[in-house]
């Protein structure tokens, strides 16, 4: 009884061994639908150029690809790798497959999968309904982060003296390009990555800038009195400039 026993599972071992070869065997190798161009809806649908790519055993030595029935081409080196396009075949559902082949000889079956082949119309029209939504919001964004601010806050800050230390706030400071003060960065200024857009408050004008740190800030600040005073100096220097010609026509 127990020599039957014992017979009975070591065939139920190898009954289950052999199954498991034949598992391994079956899903050799794996298959990998890439989009090189076109559309994907992410649910099955597709359109455009694809690649079909093959991994799997390293003695793999050849794959051929296939669309239904149809043995499309093969890859006899790394990578097994494909291209097709969609267009050169009926629309509807299209089983997608591969088969791979072992130096000693083994066939190695990958998993079929499925997906539906839509005309590029269709593609593009559903393309068109993702996008639609994005530009909006893009648009209303960036309503909110110009054109709202500009009207809101109209006018120019000339009450603050020049050369004041001044709190930048929680986004920083930036250094207007076109008026050469430090102005602390607003809630409402476009990210741009590195760089924001942003008004400045003394001008009023919108210049792409960049965050600096608090020292060079300082020092912007205190040039603020040096290139005023400059200025003061040379609107001087052509007013005595202008007089003196004006003089001169006279004692002519």
């Amino acid at each position: 009884m127990k020599k039957i026993f014992l017979s009975i599972i070591i065939s139920m071992t190898f009954i289950y061994s052999a199954i498991s070869a034949i598992h391994f065997q079956e899903y050799g190798i794996s298959l990998k639908l890439s989009r090189d161009f076109g559309y994907s809806s992410g649910t099955g649908d597709i359109q455009g150029l694809f690649s079909m790519k093959v991994t799997g055993p390293e003695n793999l030595v050849r794959v051929e690809f296939y669309i239904d029935e149809l043995m499309i081409g093969e890859a006899t080196s790394a990578p097994f790798k494909i291209q097709f396009t969609t267009d050169d075949y009926p629309g509807g559902i299209h089983t997608m497959y591969a088969i791979g082949f072992t130096i000693d000889g083994t066939i190695l079956n990958s998993r079929e999968f499925k997906a539906n082949f839509v005309s590029a119309d269709q593609g593009w029209k559903t393309t068109q309904r993702m996008i639609i939504p994005v530009v909006g919001i893009l648009v209303v964004a960036i309503l909110l982060a110009v054109v709202i601010p500009a009207v809101v806050t109209r006018g120019k800050i000339t009450r603050l003296p020049l050369g004041s230390e001044r709190d930048y706030g929680f986004h920083g400071g930036a250094i207007c390009p076109k008026c050469r003060r430090p102005f602390g960065l607003h809630l409402w200024g476009m990210n741009l990555g590195f760089s924001r857009l942003d008004r400045c408050p003394y001008c009023g004008k919108w210049s792409v800038v960049r965050i600096q740190s608090l020292s060079k800030l300082r020092d912007a600040e205190k040039a603020e009195l040096t290139w005023s005073e400059n200025e003061i100096k040379q609107e001087s220097e052509e007013d005595r400039i202008r007089k003196e010609i004006e003089n001169s026509k006279f004692q002519e």
